[in-house]
């Protein structure tokens, strides 16, 4: 699966996150904005195109009905950050801390989750299409209802994630580690496993195995 990299232009503008707010539409374009800390505050329908973001602070944030476009997170913590209805296209996170954060009816197309903390994240009745999540953590991660084309895990922990009412058909958990997922045989069909994780699902639905 090929994935589109934000497209961000080599030379950007240095801007702080509070630049956002001298648009009356929220809007922020072609910037760099490092070391911001903007915390337990509500941002409405704003929107971000071709933006790097490094070593951020945004915790406890609403940025409900975002639209994020070409934009790259590079160390920044969004933990229990509300992206409800947010939009996300050509969009990657990098080393981030998004513990608890909350992605409710958002679409993310060509978005990438890197080596970043995405434990006991929310994506209830989202969509994805071509969506990575790298060698990252999703423990008690929550995909409720979610549709999605082209998902791919690399390496992740998974233990204790939730798919209720989501298809894993297609989707290949060989390289994550779990004890136990929070998933049933429909939602398992044609899900790719190793031998080692079929075990474990036997073990889950009460099976014995007798030689």
């Amino acid at each position: 699966m090929k994935i589109d990299s934000p497209r961000i232009p080599v030379v950007l503008q240095p801007k702080r996150f509070t630049d956002l707010f001298v648009e009356e539409d929220y809007t922020l374009e072609g910037a760099s904005i490092e070391g911001a800390e903007y915390t337990n505050q509500t941002v409405d329908h704003a929107r971000l195109d071709q933006v790097l973001i490094k070593n951020a602070k945004f915790t406890n944030c609403d940025f409900s009905d975002i639209q994020l476009t070409d934009v790259r997170f590079e160390n920044c913590d969004l933990s229990n950050v509300k992206f409800n209805r947010a939009s996300l296209f050509r969009v990657a996170f990098i080393e981030c801390k998004l513990l608890g954060a909350t992605f409710p009816e958002t679409y993310m197309g060509h978005v990438t989750f890197e080596r970043s903390n995405v434990n006991l994240v929310g994506f209830s009745q989202s969509k994805f299409e071509k969506v990575q999540f790298d060698d990252s953590e999703l423990k008690q991660a929550d995909w409720y209802d979610c549709k999605w084309k082209s998902v791919a895990f690399q390496h992740c922990q998974l233990n204790e994630a939730t798919f209720s009412g989501t298809s894993l058909k297609g989707i290949d958990l060989r390289t994550c580690q779990f004890d136990t997922l929070r998933v049933t045989i429909d939602e398992l069909r044609g899900c790719k496993i190793s031998s080692f994780q079929a075990a474990i699902f036997v073990s889950l639905l009460g099976m014995v195995v007798v030689d």
